[in-house]
């Protein structure tokens, strides 16, 4: 049985991690409540503004095509993975890691195999991940979380849109969690480019007037809706990044808690051993002085 002392610093070990964890709940819960105001005035935005580019792609008649729509067989590909630069935060990046690998060897083997998979990195977490890997990565553009901004989304964005524009990629993708509560993040793989229309045209009816014309404002549309779309996939992993960190760091102070109790059970019956060996010594040792 440990010895009093030992089981004493034990509890007070504890203890100390327990307040750790609870301060990092709060910090994670308040860090939650502004990702998830952003996220949430995000999401109607994106999705009209997906809608709109979505019926013009499907609307397409020849005279305004996009650099961007242009659909080619897949030789190389170019993956984007958001994570969070931290940990703590339960499974949310192995979560990313599992998927995208799966992602991978379920569809891109024979590209994977062949060299021709690359992986831009959103969050320092993927890039030490897939660099230590040996997986060719793009490096520049993991720095996206500190602080979160339009800017730094829009340039890893406008780098995969030229990088497809010049033919080199033919197929880009982002993997992400997305924030659906505190306890839930739904793992999204999205095709970013090329831009594809919906998969059937009862999906769109509206018949725009546009002006000055069609293809001035797919020019301007399509490029604002594929940056707007790597910042909601920022936003949402984000705010699902506190989500499982709160998550985590609750469970963490409840499973302190326990242990605490099992440690104060244990150094109770450890006080009274030495009691009642100690009154047992004294008890001996005055019969054997009568």
């Amino acid at each position: 049985m440990a010895s009093l002392k030992e089981v004493k610093s034990r509890i007070q070990s504890v203890t100390s991690t327990q307040q750790i964890t609870k301060a990092m709940k709060m910090v994670a819960a308040a860090k939650l409540r502004r990702a998830q105001d952003n996220i949430t005035q995000m999401r109607p935005y994106a999705a009209k503004l997906a809608g709109l580019l979505q019926n013009l792609s499907a609307q397409n008649d020849g005279e305004s095509s996009s650099e961007y729509t242009e659909v080619r067989d897949v030789e190389k590909v170019l993956i984007m993975v958001v994570t969070s630069d931290k940990g703590l935060c339960g499974a949310f990046n192995s979560n990313v890691f599992k998927a995208t690998n799966k992602h991978i060897q379920d569809n891109y083997k024979k590209q994977s195999e062949s060299g021709n998979v690359d992986i831009m990195p959103l969050g320092k977490k993927a890039l030490d991940y897939f660099t230590k890997r040996n997986y060719s990565v793009i490096p520049d553009f993991w720095n996206m979380f500190m602080p979160v901004s339009f800017e730094a989304s829009a340039a890893a964005a406008e780098f995969a849109m030229k990088a497809f524009a010049k033919g080199q990629y033919d197929k880009v993708e982002i993997v992400y969690n997305e924030f659906k509560n505190v306890a839930t993040q739904i793992m999204n793989v999205e095709q970013f480019l090329p831009v594809l229309p919906p998969e059937s045209s009862s999906e769109f009816s509206t018949d725009y007037i546009f002006q000055p014309n069609r293809e001035e404002i797919v020019t301007e549309l399509i490029p604002k809706s594929l940056k707007i779309q790597v910042f909601k996939a920022i936003l949402d992993s984000n705010a699902a990044e506190h989500g499982a960190r709160m998550t985590a760091m609750d469970q963490a102070t409840d499973n302190a808690g326990e242990l605490l109790k099992e440690l104060k059970l244990t150094y109770n019956r450890t006080r009274q051993a030495a009691i009642t060996k100690e009154i047992l010594e004294i008890v001996g040792g005055a019969e054997a002085l009568g």
